[in-house]
């Protein structure tokens, strides 16, 4: 599913993802158009510090994802653990924990929030020459098949 770049549609979208689906996980993918040949593992998503103005020229309410909301909150996926333990030939894969103050991080705290940190959030390269969208797509599903892999140990 696509997510508009405008904080309400994107929550909306978010909460509707949790109510119907309650899924196991959700993962988000997000454009890091800075990054050439890298992917971002994100271990966190932040409440609080959105102030510039989405697509449709709005930002959230007190700048914030949820009103009372914790600051900060932490996805079950140990990124660190997947960072160290993942490797995919031709691209280097880091490990973060602020995602940035815009719609991505905006996204991930609300998915994290409503799915008591069930998400988890990857930000990709944009697709070029040496990072296509088939070598990205085989390289997210080495790593979301690792997470779902976290996912089956805490359950047991």
């Amino acid at each position: 599913m696509q997510l508009p770049v405008v904080y309400q549609k994107a929550k909306e979208q978010v909460c509707k993802i949790w109510t119907t689906l309650q899924p196991l996980l959700t993962v988000h993918v997000g454009l890091a158009s800075s990054a050439t040949a890298l992917i971002i593992l994100e271990q966190c998503g932040k409440n609080k510090g959105y102030q510039e103005r989405d697509a449709c020229g709005f930002h959230p309410e007190g700048a914030c994802c949820v009103l009372d909301g914790p600051e900060k909150i932490e996805s079950t996926i140990n990124m660190k653990t997947l960072w160290k333990n993942i490797s995919v030939e031709g691209i280097d894969i880091i490990l973060a924990r602020d995602a940035g103050r815009y719609i991505c991080d905006y996204t991930y705290y609300t998915s994290l929030y409503y799915g008591n940190g069930r998400a988890a959030f990857i930000h990709v390269p944009p697709l070029s020459e040496s990072v296509t969208a088939e070598f990205l797509g085989k390289a997210l599903q080495t790593i979301i098949l690792a997470m779902l892999e976290q996912c089956g140990e805490q359950r047991e």
